[in-house]
């Protein structure tokens, strides 16, 4: 089994677009005017119109800026440059500015338009502390 895609259901697919494509610098493909899909190397963000939640089973499955479990994670080689060139777009959106994480990642969080929390991160380390372990 592998895990090949993460989908955000919005009200506004239009503005999600243009939100990652800026952050990510790729072009999103947008198959039809309620589904689209940031391809990477690894793994798919999709973004969907909460108009195909009849195709899961209707409109109580799931509700769009209402995500306050899930971050968003994009590897990146610079953290820091990423914030230097983001950092006037990111303004209103950011929760925590580029910091060294104890598991060995400098991360800058932030939110897209949906509230969704997005992570930009560089490992810092070659063996980050074991991910998470105890910190004792």
């Amino acid at each position: 089994m592998n895990l090949v895609s993460i989908r955000i259901i919005t009200a506004d697919v239009e503005a999600l677009i243009k939100f990652y494509e800026h952050i990510t610098k790729a072009t999103i493909k947008r198959f039809t005017p309620d589904f689209a899909e940031l391809q990477t190397k690894t793994a798919t963000l999709a973004i969907g119109s909460i108009n195909t939640l009849q195709y899961f089973g209707g409109d109580s499955v799931a509700q769009a800026a209402k995500n306050r479990t899930t971050i968003i994670e994009f590897k990146v080689v610079d953290v820091e440059k990423e914030y230097n060139r983001l950092a006037p777009f990111l303004e209103p959106f950011i929760v925590q500015k580029p910091t060294i994480m104890p598991w060995g990642n400098n991360s800058l969080l932030f939110r897209d338009p949906d509230g969704n929390l997005v992570n930009l991160f560089t490992p810092i380390t070659l063996e980050p502390n074991k991910k998470l372990g105890p910190t004792n």
